[in-house]
């Protein structure tokens, strides 16, 4: 397999560890943002408790949220599919946007204009210094893959997500995608 560099729109699947980081362990990561200065991405399998409906009341809709990192998991965040609707939204690749007017969104989710299958939101996001990501990458931490579902990975399932990284991958992480979350249920 050639080894990928990290790129904005590709994906950080976390290496299967025994030991797992309790932020990012069996995390999918998409790469929102990758440069010299660091590194910004949202985790895309890691569902809350709380629908959007939760976090600002006046809105209706069954939106559901997610973990998307440790870094500032007091603010919302979203990425998205349809540029032409959001204003300010900056393309992270292959038609997949992040952010843009928030008071558009709450407006077109009020007018039942924007489905889950067109935006996802987040608690948070996933963040790296200047070089962390390259030793997290250089410990073997994460895996780089292209991100093959390109925008429909906004309506991707989570469940079974990174087991489906791991079964794409083959060899031996075919073992670790049917290993429990956690070993000791072993």
């Amino acid at each position: 397999m050639i080894a990928l560099k990290p790129t904005k729109g590709h994906l950080l699947v976390a290496e299967p560890s025994i030991i797992g980081d309790v932020a990012f362990n069996r995390s999918v990561v998409l790469l929102a943002e990758h440069s010299n200065a660091g590194s910004v991405g949202f985790i895309l399998n890691k569902i809350l408790d709380f629908t959007l409906q939760d976090l600002v009341p006046n809105l209706s809709g069954n939106f559901k949220i997610y973990n998307g990192g440790p870094v500032e998991q007091d603010n919302l965040y979203f990425i998205h599919k349809i540029p032409d609707l959001i204003p300010q939204s900056i393309e992270i690749a292959n038609g997949i946007y992040w952010g843009g007017n928030f008071e558009v969104v709450t407006e077109l989710i009020q007018q039942g204009l924007i489905s889950e299958k067109e935006i996802r939101f987040f608690l948070g996001y996933s963040g790296w210094d200047a070089n962390q990501l390259s030793e997290e990458l250089d410990s073997h931490a994460w895996i780089i893959t292209t991100n093959d579902d390109t925008k429909d990975i906004i309506e991707r399932p989570y469940g079974s997500f990174w087991k489906d990284k791991m079964m794409q991958l083959g060899g031996e992480y075919l073992l670790w995608s049917n290993a429990p979350e956690n070993p000791s249920y072993n």
